[in-house]
């Protein structure tokens, strides 16, 4: 009798010693996953140069715009512009191996040469508008935004410039409600804070009618006094160098002459 129940003890602990040796086992620990900065929020490139994504609507992704918040105090500006001659997104890159970032500039004719002004290193180019749009100048080594119809350019001195057109923001406000042959498209937007900072802007898919882009500006929380659209659709580009390796962010379609570039002081 006591043999029989040793051996059913024996035989009960040796199926509990089993179970709990498998339940026992280490449990390896998951690997970390890399944290990312949210979408919204601005994640630090280098000092004075941040990133963040937009989504003008949650619901259809390819509205989704890439934003590059610039310190002026760290960064400049810079035009480049190769009259008669329009250079692909990984050209630019190439010539261009100083620079932080770049986004396309002004409209241009079929010849390839850039519409409006455009001022690189103090060398004038074509005429101001004075009746539509914005200039994006450095004058003194500062970068400030102007409608043109409230500060027409006058031919004083400048050491960067780039326009287009429409303007889409003024005075903390929409500025563009016009939906005449308004189309969704790509985008490519300068525009400047109620800090100072220089913001550039791209659509990698799609976009929005300048109409709703003009409206939706104001909402965020960038703070844009500021804000007049470039040359977008085939002609939308930007540029950033990571790590010392540059990022198309948006590759343009078609080859562009004229680019606003960004670099370190």
């Amino acid at each position: 009798m006591h043999l029989t129940k040793f051996i059913l003890f024996t035989f009960v602990a040796s199926l509990l010693g089993g179970c709990f040796s498998f339940t026992l086992q280490p449990i390896s620990t998951p690997i970390p996953l890399p944290t990312s900065t949210p979408d919204n929020g601005w994640q630090k490139i280098a000092p004075g140069l941040e990133r963040r994504s937009y989504d003008p609507d949650p619901l259809n992704p390819v509205t989704r715009m890439v934003a590059l918040r610039i310190d002026p105090s760290q960064y400049t500006f810079r035009a480049h512009y190769q009259p008669g001659q329009a250079f692909t997104t990984t050209e630019w890159a190439m010539a261009l191996p100083q620079a932080v970032a770049f986004v396309n500039a002004n409209y241009f004719d079929p010849s390839d040469v850039a519409l409006g002004l455009l001022i690189a290193d103090g060398v004038v180019y074509g005429h101001s508008y004075t009746d539509r749009g914005g200039t994006f100048l450095v004058q003194n080594g500062q970068p400030s935004i102007r409608a043109n119809l409230r500060t027409p350019y006058q031919g004083e001195a400048v050491e960067q410039a780039v326009q287009a057109f429409p303007m889409l923001v003024l005075d903390g406000l929409a500025a563009f409600t016009d939906n005449i042959q308004d189309r969704t498209t790509r985008r490519t937007v300068v525009a400047q804070d109620s800090a100072g900072h220089i913001i550039l802007l791209a659509t990698p898919v799609l976009g929005l009618t300048l109409r709703d882009l003009s409206a939706y500006l104001p909402t965020t929380d960038m703070n844009i006094v500021t804000a007049f659209n470039l040359d977008g659709g085939r002609s939308t580009m930007m540029v950033v160098k990571t790590g010392g390796a540059s990022e198309t962010v948006v590759g343009s379609i078609d080859s562009v002459p004229a680019v606003l570039a960004v670099y370190p002081r």
